[in-house]
């Protein structure tokens, strides 16, 4: 990671730049480095980027599901004093930022959504049975992506520790429950939030048509595609990635 983690009260991110401020919410299993671009080009665009690290594996058993989290990010944003944020998610963070602007849609100016669950996934919390074998979550790591080489050892390492630690699995299981049954398909045609959706042509975890589905129910909501590129865009693909998003916040005024 090229910036510096700060600690700060209950919250530990990084964040660089001046101006309006970005919060990048990350999925189950992505670290805070899978947004190194975004944050490197958005740092120096005018705006405030801001990575929490998502309390995903310390919340207790009970509050470990898409509700608290969005709580957790509206005590976040209250923290940080900002009175508006564009929020950007990917995979349980688009969910997390799907539901946090459900439960409080004046603190979001805009979301982007990519990879986002809330409506479907195939493979948040599943397929654990041989968790001990690495060459199985190696293969499962590499699913995730159009291009298996981008599954490097220390994002496949990063996995295998994290199903093979009790806890971590437990906590892991409990998110899918909740992803599931906080599904938010009557939710979104009442959310008037302008929403960016980018999504990779090749996505397994979230298909396509899952985007077509946000992009459908969601009022204020324009769909990007990205060619030969899986679960992950803004990592796969990171300068389209971000050419997209600059476009569309600088089309919508932000």
């Amino acid at each position: 990671m090229t910036h510096r983690l700060k600690k700060e009260g209950n919250y530990s991110y990084i964040e660089a730049g001046e101006g309006t401020p970005i919060i990048v919410l990350h999925g189950l299993m992505g670290g805070l480095s899978n947004f190194d671009s975004v944050i490197n080009f958005f740092s120096t665009k005018g705006y405030q980027v801001i990575i929490p690290e998502l309390p995903i594996y310390t919340m207790s058993l009970i509050k470990t599901n898409v509700k608290s989290f969005a709580n957790y990010l509206y005590d976040f944003i209250e923290f940080k004093g900002f009175d508006q944020v564009i929020l950007l998610g990917n995979s349980l963070g688009g969910h997390i930022g799907l539901y946090h602007t459900k439960l409080y849609a004046k603190k979001v100016k805009a979301l982007i959504i990519t990879g986002s669950s809330g409506l479907y996934e195939s493979a948040m919390g599943g397929g654990y049975t041989k968790r001990s074998d690495y060459e199985v979550i190696k293969k499962k790591a590499q699913e995730v992506f159009y291009d298996p080489e981008v599954a490097t050892k220390e994002i496949v390492d990063e996995v295998y520790a994290t199903v093979n630690d009790r806890n971590k699995l437990v906590k892991t299981l409990a998110i899918a429950k909740s992803a599931i049954r906080h599904n938010m398909a009557k939710d979104l045609p009442k959310m008037q939030t302008p929403t960016c959706i980018i999504w990779g042509k090749n996505d397994n975890v979230t298909p396509p048509e899952v985007a077509e589905e946000f992009h459908e129910l969601l009022p204020d909501s324009d769909l990007f595609w990205i060619d030969k590129c899986g679960h992950a865009a803004m990592m796969e693909h990171p300068d389209e990635f971000n050419t997209i998003m600059e476009k569309w916040l600088s089309a919508r005024g932000f």
